[in-house]
């Protein structure tokens, strides 16, 4: 199912891009949480995510192996790569090749998404070695963060997106570093301007059209993306950049 986002990011250098874990655009009328705003609610009041102001910085203070506010967050989580001038790295869509700590948790996570219940996430949470980042200031409690994201009171919304992002191809980079990880979809580490036709076509069930436009104003991918950890730890899945 397609959605529709619109991604306004207003008030940041894309240049001020800065090496550090890999860990993380939104609907169109919806507001999100990113590293670099705060965003309030629309007229409609739903919470998915417009990253439109640019006058709010987020907050230093989390710790960046763990989200959970004790140091401080790389604003480029999910995105480092994209612009290093290097070759696009290879996209993957066969989930044969994950590890297998790796597959047993996308599958664990689409399979919770598919029941439309996004408390099926909590166990998933408890069990990881530490709390996914889901947002890139507060957020106590992950699964009630994310229920506050989607445009539904159940939080169905956010569950849809976490299936068509686990779908889609991913990529593994910082391969043999600290940072090695596996991230969805693809476009979280490729260069935008590389995009082949069906490339686009494979974005465009994420985005529209406009979304893109705005992207290509900052050069990188900023909608929601998730990463695993070669040993099946939950990173992150996380919007904005």
């Amino acid at each position: 199912m397609q959605r529709r986002w619109t991604v306004m990011v207003g008030g940041f250098a894309i240049a001020c891009l800065i090496a550090g874990p890999a860990l993380p655009a939104p609907p169109a009328g919806k507001s999100v949480e990113t590293e670099t705003i705060i965003v309030p609610p629309d007229e409609a009041g739903e919470g998915v995510p417009d990253l439109s102001d640019p006058a709010l910085q987020a907050p230093d203070g989390e710790d960046p192996d763990t989200g959970t506010g004790t140091g401080t967050i790389d604003p480029d989580i999910g995105t480092e790569g994209v612009e290093d001038g290097g070759p696009p790295p290879p996209v993957e869509y066969d989930l044969g090749k994950l590890p297998p700590p790796v597959r047993r948790l996308h599958d664990q996570l689409r399979e919770a998404a598919l029941t439309g219940d996004i408390e099926k996430l909590r166990p998933i949470i408890e069990a990881n070695q530490e709390p996914p980042l889901v947002s890139f200031g507060d957020a106590d409690d992950p699964v009630d963060h994310l229920k506050t994201l989607a445009g539904d009171p159940e939080g169905r919304e956010i569950l849809a997106i976490l299936i068509e992002v686990l779908d889609a191809g991913f990529v593994h980079v910082d391969v043999g570093t600290p940072d090695e990880m596996y991230v969805w979809p693809y476009f979280a580490r490729y260069p935008l301007d590389s995009l082949t036709g069906p490339q686009m076509v494979e974005l465009f069930k994420l985005l529209t059209a406009g979304d893109y436009e705005d992207m290509k104003i900052y050069g990188t991918y900023l909608f929601y993306r998730v990463g695993i950890a070669p040993n099946g730890v939950w990173k992150f899945f996380v919007a904005g950049d």
